[in-house]
């Protein structure tokens, strides 16, 4: 029996390292798969607020609202504490609305949101990009993506946008297509003074979006609707890459990322929800249901802090 011992032991060496050498790999991977998008800052947009505002010399602060607590469609709030608003009747033929972007002229653009009963125009509604003229204020529908098809099944079609001030451009996300056990997301971009489609990337499922510069490069940020995580596309030549990679993940695997803003250098804005793909409360602006958070980025740690708001 001595005389095996030290075949034994090779052979448990041989077997520890195997080991460490298999975790070291899956550590790298896990860590490989947590993308570096740099620093950035926040910037000043070109965005400004629609000009028929300033006719009807509303006074400043203003509040955009889209949270279907007191106003359908969009209204915009000013005044002490916000209480008296600008909300057309006319701004309420669309139904509800779930995210906006101004861009250098003051246009607004628009997407839908179906909200928690369905009329007869719900599905129809969410295949449109809508649009609040600056100097009229007249609110339309800006431009139709007929092969988004919002059903029963999933009554969500195009849902987030950013303006891209680079190329007077917009991106546009659409999860009509996707289920439970499928992502079948599209990312539209689109020139804005043709409505020409730039280019459509498939298979994500878009939940936000936020372009974003950093001393790495542009980056599309995306907030999943199927997980806790936030990911990002890189842009080069006005091109988004096929491949998103997670930039960071919140801990509560049940939260999705709806709302992405830069509150401060080095630091995103979050805003979550719940979200299954159904038609119930939580797509509205309940406090109850929506959380939000600091990610701050540290350039020498070259980690994300993530710090709840209260």
């Amino acid at each position: 029996m001595r005389r095996y011992v030290p075949v034994i032991i090779s052979i448990l060496i041989v077997f520890i390292a195997t080991i460490v050498v298999i975790n070291l790999k899956s550590n790298n991977k896990e860590i490989l798969n947590i993308a570096n998008i740099g620093e950035f800052k926040r910037i000043k947009t070109c965005a400004i607020q629609p000009l028929f505002l300033s006719k009807l010399k509303i006074p400043q602060p203003i509040a955009i609202d889209l949270s279907q607590q007191q106003y359908r469609g969009v209204a915009f709030l000013f005044g002490p504490n916000l209480m008296q608003s600008v909300h057309p009747k006319s701004w309420t033929r669309f139904d509800h609305f779930s995210s906006y972007i101004l861009d250098q002229k003051g246009h607004m653009y628009l997407t839908p949101m179906p909200y928690i009963t369905i009329s007869p125009n719900t599905f129809t509604f969410q295949k449109n990009i809508y649009t609040l003229n600056s100097h009229s204020g007249k609110l339309s529908i800006w431009m139709s993506i007929d092969e988004v098809k919002a059903g029963a099944n999933n009554p969500f079609g195009l849902i987030a946008l950013d303006y891209d001030c680079d190329d007077n451009s917009l991106w546009v996300s659409a999860i009509d297509e996707s289920s439970y056990s499928e992502s079948r997301g599209v990312i539209y971009h689109i020139d804005v003074d043709s409505k020409k489609i730039l280019q459509k990337v498939e298979g994500f499922d878009a939940l936000s979006v936020k372009l974003l510069k950093s001393n790495r490069g542009k980056y599309l940020l995306v907030g999943s609707a199927r997980d806790n995580g936030l990911y990002r596309y890189e842009i080069k030549g006005k091109q988004l890459s096929n491949i998103p990679a997670k930039v960071l993940e919140l801990s509560d695997f049940n939260e999705r990322i709806r709302k992405i803003t830069i509150a401060r250098d080095n630091t995103l804005r979050l805003e979550t929800i719940p979200f299954a793909y159904t038609l119930v409360a939580e797509t509205g602006e309940d406090s109850t249901i929506r959380e939000n958070y600091y990610a701050i980025w540290s350039p020498t740690l070259l980690k994300w802090k993530i710090e709840k708001i209260k």
